[in-house]
């Protein structure tokens, strides 16, 4: 199987690659073995977008080009405020856990290899992240896209939040119906003969 690899070079320039893992399989037939590659390749621009892909092949190189054309149409935008991230968060990918931290100006990026990888090809320049669970590499990249996926900026939150100005409308104008209802006067109490007083 043949590769456009000139094409995805040409569409890849301004994105930055970064080869993680080459995992070779090897299937038993009746005239000997043969071997399949998976390769997982980060692909970033250092400005806030990463992606990730794995790409299966009978070559390394092939596995390589599809890895890199799944990690192009996979792209993700971390929220990157002063170098880090912008909250703590957890990443969760089957049996990995993953935690990031934001950190101080001049702390660098102190995390494994694949968090490491994956964070400073988005931009990041101070993290802290500690790997939970299992430390399979596909996984444990799966478990870091997932804890950017749920990154939120603080504008981001308070456009979900009802603006207080309306809140404060709401309450008043629930309030006014209550207050404006008095009670109406009593009418005169009917004596023996029936006629009022």
């Amino acid at each position: 199987m043949t590769f456009n690899r000139r094409n995805d070079r040409s569409e890849n320039s301004e994105f930055e690659e970064k080869l993680i893992n080459v995992n070779r399989t090897a299937k038993t037939y009746q005239g000997g073995r043969r071997f399949r590659f998976a390769a997982l390749v980060i692909l970033g621009d250092r400005n806030g977008r990463v992606g990730m892909g794995i790409g299966k092949a009978k070559e390394v190189p092939v596995a390589i080009e599809k890895a890199k054309s799944v990690a192009r149409k996979n792209m993700i935008t971390v929220p990157v405020e002063n170098g880090t991230i912008p909250h703590e968060v957890v990443g969760v990918s089957t049996a990995s856990r993953v935690l990031l931290k934001p950190a101080s100006a001049g702390t660098g990026v102190i995390a494994g290899t694949v968090p490491r990888s994956i964070a400073e090809l988005a931009g990041i320049t101070n993290l802290l992240s500690k790997e939970l669970g299992s430390r399979n590499q596909i996984n444990v990249a799966y478990a870091v896209f997932d804890g950017f996926k749920n990154l939120r900026t603080v504008k981001q939150i308070r456009a979900l939040r009802p603006a207080p100005t309306q809140t404060a409308a709401t309450q008043t104008a629930a309030t006014q119906p209550v207050a404006a209802a008095a009670p109406a006067p009593a009418a005169p109490a009917p004596t023996e003969g029936g006629a009022p007083q």
